[in-house]
């Protein structure tokens, strides 16, 4: 407690969150478990270890139970295509057909169900439009256009049962763009390209890569594209959310196809981690890139990456068209990897100009905050994501628990 306070936080608020995840949602069965660690200026504020790992086996979650987390793979695949940025290997405002032969003549979904009709993009696809989902690709679960439905028959979102990254790589090469690069934003197999082009640039398959370049330095020892032998003991069921508020088991941690190597290296989701894992990589971002030594990119990248980019600065509620997405707040741009904040009044809940963050589809969430040195990362396991506001609702007891704020 005594750290909590001399950091900024008032102890009895803090005490809320446990609470608040125990009496709304671990308790009455809405989510298995949930661990949330809260850190300031580097340094343990809170933590939260609620609940059970297992349910079915009763076993309790730890501080080191590991968790699928999805989507929060996608800011670890760019950073370390920002890695490779630093190095001259690629360029933010290379055409992604430069690295993708293959791509050079794409085009854009006119009329059809294959073969389809398509029309030239206004221009081509670059680096940066993978980045901040830009591209013109998207979901196949997202069930809403033909070019979906084209991503659903060829298993282009599948990880385990579906292609290879060279495969992803050439049957995109047959599939239209929805839109033109640049036009509208759209959560997509982007990251999964990210993860190619790691990949490709550097010369090593994505896991060594991500490895070598992330893992390692930041000393991220649990973190990887299975679980392997030693960990099994410490894997989490998954669940998925039923009408009426209660949740059936999605993915027994017995029996897991996560057990084993993946067929898809996904850059997008692939990956398994812990709360302090994450907290590692998060601290890193917070402190400019680097971490107990550890450089893993400069402070200038770190600050573009942070930066919303979508075109004419607007944010997503204006340049979106997915049906699903990570995000729906006004005021909340994307930058390389992340959503970015960057009219705190609109999104209605407290939050910092330049705050940035994510989450994965089975509810985790992470956020950094420059402005108040804040990192929190969220873990429990409850597909969709979409089920609860919990990731707001985390942010809101935050921010009513920190008294001594820096702006």
């Amino acid at each position: 407690m005594s750290k909590a306070k001399s950091l900024g936080f008032a102890p009895d608020r803090l005490a809320r969150i446990d609470r608040f995840l125990q009496e709304k949602y671990v308790g009455p069965g809405r989510i298995p478990c949930a661990q949330f660690l809260l850190a300031r200026r580097g340094e343990t504020v809170h933590q939260s270890v609620l609940g059970r790992q297992d349910p079915e086996r009763g076993v309790a979650l730890a501080e080191d139970t590991v968790f699928r987390i999805y989507s929060m793979t996608k800011p670890v695949t760019s950073v370390a295509l920002m890695t490779l940025v630093e190095e001259g290997a690629v360029a933010l405002d290379d055409p992604v057909a430069r690295h993708i032969p293959e791509w050079t003549d794409l085009g854009v979904f006119s009329a059809g169900a294959g073969p389809y009709l398509t029309t030239p993009p206004a221009r081509p696809m670059q680096v940066v439009d993978l980045l901040r989902h830009t591209s013109g690709l998207t979901y196949g679960f997202q069930n809403r256009t033909n070019v979906d439905a084209a991503y659903r028959k060829q298993n282009l979102d599948q990880i385990f049962d579906g292609y290879d990254l060279d495969g992803m790589i050439q049957a995109l090469a047959r599939l239209p763009l929805e839109f033109s690069p640049g036009e509208a934003w759209n959560y997509s197999v982007s990251t999964d390209v990210v993860g190619y082009l790691v990949q490709k640039l550097s010369g090593r398959p994505l896991a060594q890569a991500l490895q070598e370049r992330i893992f390692d330095p930041l000393k991220m020892a649990d973190t990887g594209f299975s679980v392997r032998e030693d960990q099994r003991g410490r894997f989490a069921a998954c669940y998925e959310a039923v009408p009426g508020g209660g949740m059936k088991l999605q993915d027994d941690p017995a029996a897991s196809p996560f057990l084993g190597a993946p067929k898809l290296y996904s850059g997008g989701g692939g990956l398994v981690s812990t709360a302090a894992d994450y907290m590692r990589f998060s601290r890193m971002l917070l402190n400019g890139g680097e971490l107990d030594g550890a450089r893993i990119l400069a402070p200038k990248t770190i600050r573009l990456m942070a930066s919303n980019h979508l075109p004419g600065g607007a944010d997503l509620t204006q340049m979106s068209r997915s049906l699903f997405s990570e995000s729906t707040n006004a005021g909340v741009g994307f930058g390389l990897g992340f959503a970015v904040v960057f009219d705190p009044p609109r999104t209605l809940i407290p939050c910092s100009a330049g705050e940035f963050y994510w989450g994965g589809m089975a509810s985790t969430a992470f956020w950094v905050d420059p402005v108040e040195e804040v990192t929190a990362v969220f873990m429990t396991q409850l597909v969709p994501s979409s089920t609860y506001p919990i990731r707001r609702e985390l942010r809101t007891l935050v921010y009513s628990a920190l008294m001594e704020t820096n702006a």
